[in-house]
């Protein structure tokens, strides 16, 4: 894990946050997708949320109860420092999603947009399903976006795994009931495109 850590670390610490390739101006699709299954007060968990700009919206929408989690703390201060003084009324987490410790049936929000597919050991995404288990209330929404079939086959240097939408679902089992999935073709900051799958369940 501290090398992994290490890794993330490095990737902030050597690019501006709007310069890795995941970098987004404002998360449309994750913003639209949260505000039509959740409510201004639920607990919303953005997982690998790092330097993302999500958080910001979400703010700007009016809600209230928001966590970061990432891996990089180095992440995590970039978004602090962007936000300012409304930083102090979001929870900050440093951790290995597979290894954090997150409260009991807590969320009624679970997103996270580009980290499920760099877990290419599948002992890792059995850990990550079963924190979500764990951490989600029954009848909450779960938001998992990953690089699709036409995605790339690495990403910051580390491999990654490539999902269809069945097969993404099917890493979450039969207690995430399917409410349906999209598409979306992000462009980065360097000109690329790059496939990412939106799933979204209901924790049953």
């Amino acid at each position: 894990m501290a090398d992994r850590r290490q890794h993330w670390e490095n990737v902030y610490r050597g690019k501006t946050a709007d310069q890795v390739g995941w970098f987004q101006p404002h998360a449309a699709s994750s913003l639209r997708l949260i505000e039509n299954n959740a409510g201004k007060d639920a607990h919303i968990i953005d997982v690998g949320g790092g330097a993302s700009v999500l958080v910001d919206d979400l703010l700007d929408a009016g809600y209230r109860n928001l966590t970061v989690l990432d891996l990089a703390e180095s992440a995590l201060d970039a978004s602090r420092a962007r936000l300012g003084a409304r930083a102090q009324s979001v929870q900050w987490i440093v951790a290995d999603i597979t290894r954090a410790e997150l409260p009991a049936a807590r969320y009624d929000v679970w997103h996270d947009r580009a980290v499920f597919h760099f877990l290419t050991d599948p002992a890792d995404r059995a850990r990550y399903v079963t924190q979500v288990l764990a951490s989600v209330k029954p009848g909450g929404h779960v938001i998992v976006a990953a690089f699709g079939p036409g995605g790339p086959l690495q990403c910051s240097g580390l491999d990654v795994v490539r999902y269809a939408p069945d097969s993404l679902h099917a890493e979450f089992g039969a207690p995430f009931r399917l409410l349906g999935h999209e598409t979306e073709i992000h462009h980065t900051p360097a000109g690329k495109e790059q496939e990412f799958v939106y799933c979204y369940c209901v924790r049953v």
